[in-house]
């Protein structure tokens, strides 16, 4: 039967076990979105990393010309934007500038929460890995379950699942859902402004990299006549060396 397969570890770890402005930044993250250790969290990131690392290598590849670069780009937009993570007119500078909470929000865990379906982050991943939620009538249980764009709306409880009674003591009340509904359009709108602000901040950020490409240009230009000078007294120096 041959060797039996193991598994590889597919998040990367921290270079440094003790910096104190990146443990708490974890720690915020964790009590926000309910995670159950900073495993989850690193899992998020490194996937966060291969995305800005294919973003960088098909914007190399694009500048030198590549034709299969540009189909992979649109490949990988059109991925991302039906995760959700991106808007449609996206482009490839945006991918660069995601953040961690982006990928985070797309978690079957937070969309629970947020649709209003448990009082808490932590009850709705208890609400999942029991097996009382459906995406798109199929029950998943596994509350890092990346939901797409077009399954958002097909959240809800299992049809088998006690939930499914409005009566049920345990179930959120409909002022609770009404609160959770507002504070979600509430994060809809400042995702968009972040992604405003993002696009905002690549612009400046060429046009910072293009006024000092043309000052570097403008310093080579005025030292360069220094250059010459410098030249024709080393000869002159000589001649009347030569001279005496």
């Amino acid at each position: 039967m041959g060797d039996p397969k193991f598994s590889r570890r597919r998040y990367d770890t921290p270079s440094h076990p003790w910096q104190g402005e990146r443990i708490k930044e974890e720690n915020v993250l964790l009590k926000k979105y309910g995670l159950k250790n900073k495993k989850e969290l690193w899992k998020v990131q490194s996937l966060l990393r291969n995305y800005r690392r294919q973003g960088r290598t098909l914007l190399a590849r694009l500048r030198y010309g590549d034709v299969q670069a540009e189909k992979e780009i649109k490949g990988l937009l059109n991925k991302l934007a039906n995760l959700g993570v991106l808007a449609d007119d996206a482009t490839l500078d945006d991918v660069l500038t995601l953040e961690t909470e982006r990928i985070l929000e797309r978690r079957l865990q937070t969309l629970v929460y947020l649709k209003g379906l448990a009082y808490t982050p932590k009850q709705a991943r208890q609400l999942i890995v029991h097996g009382h939620a459906t995406v798109s009538g199929r029950k998943v249980t596994v509350p890092g379950y990346l939901v797409k764009r077009n399954e958002e709306n097909s959240i809800a409880y299992n049809p088998y699942s006690p939930l499914e009674n409005e009566m049920h003591p345990a179930r959120p009340s409909a002022e609770h859902v009404e609160r959770v509904i507002r504070e979600f359009t509430k994060l809809k709108e400042e995702v968009k402004e972040d992604l405003k602000k993002d696009v905002k901040k690549g612009e400046k950020k060429k046009a910072g990299v293009e006024e000092q490409g043309e000052d570097r240009k403008i310093k080579k230009k005025s030292s360069e006549p220094k250059v010459e000078e410098k030249a024709d007294k080393k000869v002159k120096d000589s001649e009347t060396e030569g001279e005496t």
